[in-house]
């Protein structure tokens, strides 16, 4: 916030300053800082055009938003320079939190495969025999001497609704080159990274029938 100081002023010079207050309330306009745009970005996703051969699961899913740390759990676009260092792509975010976005992949893949006939979300509040639900760590670029990548890694775990019995628990860790150097190639890494991880976690799930 700019402050004008008042001095009084008589005759002659206090028109001068009538004068020139509009130019210098002008001049304090143009020095504030403008708000930067972001681009919003849509997390890419191909699934199968038909749903895979074999028979349906007589189970309902229900898959949750992974946990993850608070720079991760936003809907900024982590990338990691180098080292240790993390920071975010300057002026790009994602349309909803991550977390959010790998629930949704997760969703798309398993009602597209068509096995699993019930699948629903945590935000449904649906009754459900199982949940999908776990830990993620890493959703970000990395970049480093071998090259640039996109790293997911996410842990999984089934759990048995009824009783809240683990039936399963698994790491999956995603690493997908990128493909060039502007933000839309960086965005299209991590789009390929989520069908890699949302394929795999179908597979592992559908071989973790419930007892």
């Amino acid at each position: 916030m700019v402050s004008l100081k008042l001095i009084r002023y008589s005759g002659r010079h206090a028109w001068q300053l009538l004068l020139l207050l509009p130019l210098i309330l002008l001049s304090a306009c143009t020095i504030l800082p403008s708000a930067s745009v972001s681009q919003v970005y849509l997390l890419p996703a191909q699934t199968a055009a038909t749903t895979q051969s074999g028979p349906t699961v007589d189970w309902s899913l229900r898959v949750s938003q992974p946990v993850a740390n608070q720079f991760i759990n936003s809907t900024r676009i982590a990338v990691q320079p180098q080292g240790q260092e993390i920071a975010v792509y300057k002026a790009s975010r994602w349309s909803d939190a991550t977390p959010i976005l790998v629930r949704n992949r997760l969703i798309q893949e398993f009602r597209a495969d068509g096995r699993v006939r019930a699948v629903s979300s945590d935000d449904d509040s649906l009754q459900a025999d199982v949940e999908l639900s776990g830990d993620l760590s890493a959703f970000q670029g990395v970049y480093n001497s071998d090259g640039s990548i996109v790293r997911i890694r996410f842990d999984a775990r089934l759990v048995r609704v009824s009783d809240r019995r683990i039936i399963a628990t698994r790491q999956f860790d995603i690493h997908q080159p990128i493909k060039g150097t502007d933000m839309n190639d960086v965005v299209q890494a991590f789009g390929a990274a989520g069908d890699r991880l949302a394929a795999q976690v179908l597979k592992w799930t559908l071989q973790q029938a419930p007892q």
